[in-house]
């Protein structure tokens, strides 16, 4: 086994040490391990990611219904409209996004770079937000009352970005459970938790008609994904955990740094 694939295998006990220490972020990293530690074209890359994040994420969440952490109500407000939109961006979105994206003289930009170049982006909001530690105290549903239509929006728009990407965006949605849902911090992450899980596993379903999944490849890495999210649960009562996100989002914004400057240098 070579330097890129040992790091790519132990990067995987990273995603799910991270989502289970702060109940998401982690998901961020695995398009980008699987395009730089083991070679995988970016569309593949962002299936592959949704299985692992999904995977994951579901043996998080089953210990935080156990708990009796995740609020359901929400869950289903926020969720349906997000599955919708995470399908149809999978089925129909990511496959009609022409090859090349564009094409301006001798410029040509790829439909995998232009992915990459979308991620970079998510990457980086993701790392402010996590720098910040963008968790308010309270919200527009400080009252109690949840607002379902805009929280339904939120939902479309959060499906789509998870369809395109294959990344779980726990990150916006833990603030928007905690403004719009009125919920405290610690349930809005636990009902994030299962809303990326089913979101991960409904986009997976949009590419199956149409993708040839390297199972042998896959179950390991999403094997250590789960190892590293039970130690993560673990170590949650000894770390704190808004430490590690700021330093895990200090990480991510290296990493995005690291990936455009990389396709900046290819052309």
């Amino acid at each position: 086994m070579d330097t890129h694939y040992s790091i790519g295998y132990t990067l995987a006990l990273v995603v799910g040490l991270v989502i289970g220490l702060a109940g998401g972020g982690g998901s961020i990293l695995t398009v980008p391990i699987f395009v730089y530690a083991f070679g995988i074209p970016p569309i593949l890359a962002t299936t592959y990611s949704l299985f692992v994040v999904g995977t994951t994420s579901l043996v998080g969440s089953v210990n935080h219904l156990w708990q009796k952490r995740v609020d359901l109500r929400i869950t289903a407000a926020f969720a349906l409209p997000s599955f919708v939109s995470v399908y149809l961006s999978r089925r129909f979105l990511v496959p009609a996004i022409p090859d090349p994206l564009f094409r301006v003289n001798e410029f040509i930009l790829p439909k995998d770079n232009a992915i990459l170049y979308f991620f970079t982006i998510v990457m980086v909001l993701a790392a402010r937000a996590m720098i910040r530690n963008d968790q308010p105290e309270r919200g527009e549903a400080a009252d109690g009352r949840p607002r379902y239509i805009t929280l339904a929006l939120d939902g479309l728009a959060v499906g789509l970005l998870t369809g395109t990407i294959g990344a779980g965006g726990g990150f916006l949605i833990v603030p928007m459970l905690v403004l719009l849902a009125g919920l405290p911090i610690h349930r809005a992450v636990a009902t994030s938790v299962l809303i990326i899980a089913v979101n991960s596993f409904v986009g997976l379903l949009g590419d199956i008609h149409h993708t040839n999944l390297n199972w042998n490849f896959l179950l390991p890495f999403t094997g250590l994904s789960v190892v590293g999210i039970f130690v993560g649960m673990y170590l949650a009562r000894f770390v704190a955990p808004e430490q590690l996100k700021k330093g895990f989002g200090w990480f991510v914004l290296a990493v995005a740094i690291y990936i455009l400057s990389r396709e900046i240098l290819q052309y």
